[in-house]
């Protein structure tokens, strides 16, 4: 295989124990590296105390600055085969940099989720209403389908949002790649190691608090859902884990209630994996939801939503049970924790999902493959795609002067 090298344009730093997305660019920096490919890293953003190490994986880390020709003077001295911009606003700062400088290198977009199917239905809830697809008129999402455009191919992580980019946004299939997460196999030892029912307690909530979904979905358990859970089970307890807690987010710990804020968990999969039932009422989001994958990996069944389970799990049975409306969840809460038998049935459905959805082996060396006849076949790919070298135009004929003349002024 043909040594690349692999230029990631990153909005932070990863920081894989923190957040889905930081698993999932680390997903793809060792299956780049696992072939030899060299991996370059580089992000405006401040350093921070949780962000992995990536000089220990082996991937060179840079600096970079916003707005400012010393980026085009990085990529003209670099020359990467391959740009991996994370999230489009990244590739709405610097894609049209990599066109100028590097024209020849493949231009890949890693959606994580797509920003405006989560912001519509955060702003459909915040109204009371139903989403709808009209919702999806929105600036972000013209903005964000204009950066699927301009892109080569863009990696899509929910086969959910596959079908709405090519059906609803009639985005062709050319430029999307159903990607989700690159995940190693639960084994049978794995799971004769797990903890059993009995000697699990407890039910467990986690979720990064600087994203949205995860907050609400927190204060909807307070306020609706666990106090329908205590009603039947007075002796149950919930623990809240997650990075970034705020003050708000601590209010809401109240012992008496068996409810306990507990912050940033030193090892989130040991803390999953000691827990009876994972809960994720996620009443908005996109894209797959890191904590139950997690769960399905620790042999954790969970109750989650439509949402929360949408794109995840294929034609395979839920690792659980799915319900939307806070006296479904309560009483599937209920009957996981106190049903063996149910419960070691989901446990087995988890683990299902994992092996047949999100096999590492199988979906990287297709993803490769991908990449390499896509380099191989750049110039008439590109050829094909008309929209995306329009938006380009007009892109360089906007953002970059505009980020010129930000730089202008900033001397």
């Amino acid at each position: 295989m043909i040594s690349q090298h692999i230029l990631f344009i990153g909005l932070v730093w990863p920081e894989p124990n923190s957040s889905a997305g930081g698993s999932r660019t680390i997903q793809l920096i060792n299956l780049f590296l696992s072939k030899g490919w060299k991996v370059t890293f580089a992000s405006a953003a401040s350093d921070s105390e949780f962000a992995i190490n990536l000089e220990t994986l082996g991937v060179q880390k840079v600096n970079i600055v916003l707005n400012s020709d010393s980026f085009d003077v990085f990529l003209k001295k670099i020359q990467p085969s391959i740009v991996v911009f994370d999230k489009f606003m990244i590739e709405e700062q610097f894609g049209w940099r990599v066109e100028e400088n590097c024209p020849h290198a493949l231009r890949i977009l890693d959606t994580i989720d797509l920003h405006c199917l989560r912001l519509a239905r955060q702003n459909a809830l915040k109204e009371d209403r139903t989403f709808t697809y009209s919702d999806l008129t929105s600036d972000v999402a013209k903005r964000e389908i204009a950066s699927i455009f301009r892109c080569d191919i863009s990696l899509i992580i929910s086969d959910f949002e596959m079908d709405l980019l090519k059906e609803h946004f009639k985005v062709d299939e050319q430029l999307l790649y159903y990607l989700p997460f690159l995940l190693d196999p639960v084994d049978e030892k794995t799971i004769s190691n797990s903890l059993p029912f009995e000697d699990r307690s407890r039910f467990i909530t986690i979720g990064n608090f600087l994203h949205e979904p995860n907050w609400n979905a927190v204060l909807f358990l307070k306020q609706e859902i666990w106090p329908l859970i205590r009603k039947k089970l007075p002796e149950a307890e919930l623990y809240v884990y997650g990075a970034y807690v705020s003050q708000k987010v601590n209010e809401l710990n109240n012992p008496k209630e068996g409810f306990y804020i507990q912050g940033r968990a030193a090892d989130a999969k040991e803390v999953v994996r000691n827990a009876r039932v994972c809960l994720a009422p996620l009443r908005f989001g996109a894209g797959i939801k890191g904590k139950l994958v997690e769960a399905m990996q620790c042999g954790t069944p969970s109750v989650t939503t439509e949402i929360g389970a949408e794109g995840m799990h294929g034609t395979y049975e839920w690792n659980g049970i799915i319900a939307n409306t806070p006296q479904g969840i309560a009483a599937a809460a209920v009957e996981l924790y106190s049903n063996k038998k149910v419960w070691l049935k989901s446990q087995i459905n988890g683990v299902n999902i994992i092996n047949n959805i999100y096999s590492k082996e199988i979906l990287g060396a297709k993803f490769l493959s991908h990449i390499l006849f896509s380099i191989q076949h750049l110039e008439k790919k590109r050829s094909k795609n008309f929209i995306g070298a329009m938006l380009m135009h007009h892109t360089v004929a906007s953002t970059k002067y505009m980020s010129k003349w930000i730089e202008a002024k900033n001397k």
